[in-house]
């Protein structure tokens, strides 16, 4: 393994030859990102030119982790990490590559005008060029001299065919990047005997490190397995934090850790010991939750949460998958030290054992499992919905389980903004629209007449419906929407 450096580098690994980079590309004319100040524009060439003047070799950033050994029989070495991209974080193309002669000829101009981000753009590109200012790659999108070029030019080649499927070298999607540092997350379905390495997205993982997880991955996360079995620690050489986040430390909000202990027993503190995302380091649900559930707190009361778990099939997971961690729950049996906690999901979770908690298992498509499901159950002062988040779903349980909430209950939807690719019915009118719509005209309004009626019927038993947007920033989406009952 060859590790390309532009000045002195310390703590090398042994077994690693180092190799000066100014023999491939020099660093004078350092190309970066006038976004975000990356060197991700020079990165990408460095790339090319090296495979140019090599053989046999792979390109690997160094936020790939390797699974297993790089084996290429054709020289072709890369990956699909979406539906859309190919990625050049791994990437391997032979000498006689018509792409590899593509990405050259097309890097040799920095003011060169991507076709491949529609019409549109190409024609303002095109007018600011004729109008004697052309715009740079480095003010161009992010990705333009690298996985959007790479996809662009290997369909345009053919050469797409020698792709990798996703589980190859990108098993985590970007969007999901944060599954790495979930604590018990099971990775199975995602890290398969057919990966090769895992995309870290360093840059984005090491500020998410710093900013929401104190500076190291959880010991039970993926990330903090690995620092263990490769022995580790992040404390010798800490992450340096970004300036915008130590300026924001000095002079900005104080982390959420600052804040445990204090007041009364604080939902957020429990979601954060716990590994729940509800708490301060993703959606911050327990901040709302802590002001409207707090009179219930010391009441005898019955609470149902369905989705007990992130990673089922919403996220293209099998139903059957092995779980071994219920978060959300041991904080609502925590909280709630007298009520009975009621789950309900898709995936099996009857080995949870509580004296207080009872499980049910139900596949939420349709109204008649939810009806049989809750036929087994009293009635609710509180239901939280946070399982597959489909608009279907949501609606289903709504017009089942609202009715039966208690006078003076809380009906709480989560997660608006985000609906599974392939659970969603195509058209159907999304939940958080329908609530935002009868917020401001007092009726609901459905695609489809019968379930429109139906919530129009319910009506009179609502007492009041709030929306929040994600993050309560009103400049966001609507993410939670609150339903009181009369």
């Amino acid at each position: 393994m060859k590790l390309y450096h532009y000045g002195p580098l310390q703590n090398v690994p042994d077994g690693i030859e180092l190799a000066s980079a100014d023999e491939i590309l020099p660093r004078t004319d350092f190309l970066t990102h006038q976004r975000t100040g990356s060197p991700a524009l020079h990165s990408d060439l460095f790339r090319y030119k090296m495979l140019e003047k090599s053989e046999n070799t792979i390109w690997a950033d160094t936020d790939a982790y390797c699974m297993k050994a790089f084996k290429t029989s054709n020289g072709h070495f890369y990956g699909w990490e979406s539906d859309k991209h190919i990625n050049g974080g791994v990437l391997g193309l032979p000498a006689d590559s018509e792409t590899l002669r593509a990405l050259l000829e097309y890097t040799e101009d920095e003011f060169a005008i991507p076709s491949w981000y529609g019409e549109e753009y190409v024609r303002e590109l095109e007018e600011a060029r004729d109008a004697g200012n052309p715009v740079h790659a480095s003010e161009q999108p992010w990705g333009v001299w690298g996985p959007h070029a790479v996809t662009h030019f290997l369909h345009q080649t053919g050469e797409a065919k020698y792709a990798l499927p996703q589980e190859g070298l990108y098993p985590f999607t970007f969007k999901d990047r944060r599954m790495m540092l979930k604590r018990n997350f099971d990775v199975a379905p995602y890290v398969t005997k057919n990966t090769y390495s895992i995309h870290l997205y360093g840059r984005r993982m090491r500020a998410r490190l710093v900013e929401k997880e104190g500076g190291a991955p959880h010991n039970k996360s993926l990330l903090g397995k690995l620092l263990i079995k490769h022995d580790i620690d992040p404390a010798k050489a800490p992450l340096p934090m970004p300036r915008a986040a130590q300026k924001l430390a000095e002079n900005g909000p104080i982390p959420a850790s600052d804040r445990i202990g204090r007041g009364q027993k604080n939902l957020t503190d429990l979601a954060d010991r716990f590994g729940s995302d509800k708490g301060s380091t993703k959606h911050r649900y327990t901040e709302l939750y802590q002001m409207l559930f707090l009179p219930f707190r010391e009441r005898d009361i019955n609470f149902l949460e369905m989705g007990l778990l992130i990673g089922g099939p919403e996220h293209g997971i099998d139903k059957d998958r092995k779980t071994e961690d219920l978060p959300s729950i041991r904080m609502w049996l925590e909280y709630f030290a007298k009520a009975k906690i009621h789950g309900l999901d898709v995936s099996d979770f009857s080995w949870f054992e509580h004296e207080r908690f009872k499980f049910f298992r139900c596949d939420m498509d349709t109204r008649a499992n939810i009806a049989e499901a809750s036929g087994a159950m009293p009635s609710m002062d509180i239901v939280i919905d946070d399982a597959s988040h489909a608009s279907h779903h949501q609606q289903n349980a709504f017009l089942e389980l609202f009715p039966r909430l208690k006078s003076g209950g809380l009906y709480v939807v989560e997660d608006l903004r985000w609906q599974p690719k392939m659970m969603e019915k195509s058209g159907i009118t999304k939940t958080a629209d329908m609530f935002q719509g009868y917020q401001v005209d007092g009726v609901f309004t459905h695609n489809d007449p019968d379930v429109q009626d139906q919530f129009n019927a319910l009506r009179k038993d609502i007492s009041g419906c709030f929306v929040f947007q994600a993050g309560f920033n009103k400049k966001k989406r609507d993410q939670v929407a609150v339903i009181h009952k009369r």
